[in-house]
């Protein structure tokens, strides 16, 4: 059976996937597919580091400025939105890069994980919520360190939704959410596909989201968040969640000094990476591109790449 054709290229945050999948777009005839959480909404540009129309140079993109803010996204939507990119994508000839770091998404997609019709069980879901409601984010987090210590490893305490999943799981199924996944990524992938994950010396990965967060202040992060609130954006949506997002809406609501919601964005997008890295360890299959090791000259990680696309007949 011919596979269809799939090139992921990940890596954590601020590394520096968007301007290399510009250029692999050019090379192989592709288009791009975000698996980004953030990118997919309208009005949140600055906060997401959303690729702008300006810098797309012809290269047609997915799942980007597709919702608004008031709206979920969950990976049950990821799933059904990326496969119809795929159909787009495939149909006018062209080869798929999906780009983005949201790990969870790209697995789902790389191995075709189905979770629309995922046990479980309300009345479960529904006391979890209320002890979480009652003990809060950080307790309810704790509680998946005995019971799932990977899950606790790589689940935020802020992404409490996911926390209470992977509780809720193990109560119903006895046994961790992230037993489960494994025996999901055991899965063949459905395409022929390539898996890049890019990555720097963590001294100047941490330098360089450091100064992107800067960045985004002077670019007027401020503004934006200042602008989603007055729309009646509040920090219990999703889109809201993002970081950057939460806490700029915190400087915004008098909770703390803008100058401590800075440190808290650069501080967490660290921690993000950190956490980011420890997942793409744990896929099977992925190709580890050390920029270090190109002098971090894209060109020379694009000639790399390309001769792996070409060895794995992925493109010619």
């Amino acid at each position: 059976m011919n596979r269809p054709p799939l090139v992921v290229l990940t890596g954590p945050t601020a590394v520096g996937k968007s301007d290399l999948s510009i250029e692999l777009c050019h090379a192989i005839n592709g288009a791009v597919i975000s698996a980004d959480s953030m990118q997919v909404y309208k009005h949140m540009d600055i906060g997401s580091a959303k690729i702008m129309p300006e810098e797309m140079d012809g290269i047609d993109h997915y799942l980007i400025d597709c919702l608004e803010p008031e709206e979920a996204f969950n990976i049950v939507r990821f799933q059904e939105m990326a496969k119809e990119a795929l159909k787009q994508i495939y149909a006018q000839g062209k080869i798929p890069v999906v780009v983005g770091g949201t790990g969870f998404y790209i697995q789902s997609l790389l191995y075709d994980i189905d979770f629309s019709d995922e046990c479980e069980n309300s009345q479960i879901r529904e006391e979890l919520e209320r002890e979480a409601e009652e003990i809060g984010a950080h307790a309810m987090h704790e509680k998946l360190k005995n019971i799932d210590p990977i899950s606790y490893e790589t689940i935020h305490e802020n992404n409490l939704k996911r926390v209470i999943r992977a509780i809720e799981y193990y109560k119903i199924n006895h046994e961790p959410i992230s037993k489960h996944n494994q025996t999901e990524r055991e899965k063949e992938s459905v395409y022929q596909s390539a898996y890049f994950v890019l990555n720097d010396d963590r001294a100047v990965l941490y330098d360089r989201i450091d100064r992107r967060v800067d960045l985004m202040i002077e670019q007027g992060l401020v503004e934006e968040v200042a602008a989603l609130k007055s729309r009646g954006c509040t920090r219990d949506m999703i889109s809201m969640q993002g970081l950057g997002y939460k806490e700029i809406l915190d400087y915004l609501n008098g909770e703390c000094s803008l100058e401590r919601a800075i440190y808290l964005i650069k501080r967490d997008s660290r921690h993000f990476a950190k956490r980011q890295i420890t997942w793409f360890k744990r896929e099977k299959d992925v190709i580890w591109v050390d920029k270090q090791a190109f002098d971090r000259d894209n060109d020379k990680i694009l000639a790399y790449i390309l001769e792996v696309l070409k060895d794995k007949k992925i493109y010619e």
